[in-house]
């Protein structure tokens, strides 16, 4: 089995989100179910189908989430130091076209969120800024054609 890569941070978010799942999301259904039920004839009843395909995805998503977690390999982020890029490195970069700074952190691929400037580890920036050092100017291929983004700072908080 793969190990996947994440932070403690990720960890405990898939934590949260299963018990969640199994404590306030599986009681909210099986009452929905319990509901459906009681009006009467199951075949031709939409609201007791409709909680049961939510029942199935709810269940889907906690063994999914589980296997994640048996599989995790969390990275205390804060024990890790140096001026290389790495897993878990908040990396400050100027887009070298536009003159903006932009600040990401590179984590697991469950627990990015580019919106909160946190980048998968598999995304196309992290793969090219991974084992580059501060000065370093990395070449991105994107969708909208290539950007060049210097490191002005590389950070483990």
């Amino acid at each position: 089995m793969e190990k996947i890569p994440m932070t403690a941070e990720g960890y405990e978010a898939l934590q949260e989100e299963i018990r969640h799942l199994k404590t306030v999301e599986r009681e909210r259904i099986i009452k929905a179910i319990a509901e459906a039920r009681a009006h009467g004839d199951l075949s031709e009843n939409a609201e007791y189908h409709a909680a049961k395909e939510q029942q199935a995805w709810n269940e889907a998503r906690v063994a999914e989430l589980e296997d994640k977690l048996s599989r995790a390999e969390v990275i205390d982020v804060s024990s890790l130091s140096g001026d290389r890029v790495q897993f878990g490195a908040t990396v400050t970069l100027i887009d070298e076209d536009t003159e903006k700074e932009v600040t990401y952190q590179i984590v697991g691929d469950l627990e990015a969120d580019v919106n909160k400037g946190r980048i998968s580890i598999s995304s196309p920036i992290a793969r090219a800024l991974i084992g580059k050092s501060v000065g370093d100017v990395v070449e991105v291929n994107t969708p909208g054609g290539g950007k060049s983004y210097e490191i002005l700072k590389v950070e483990y908080k």
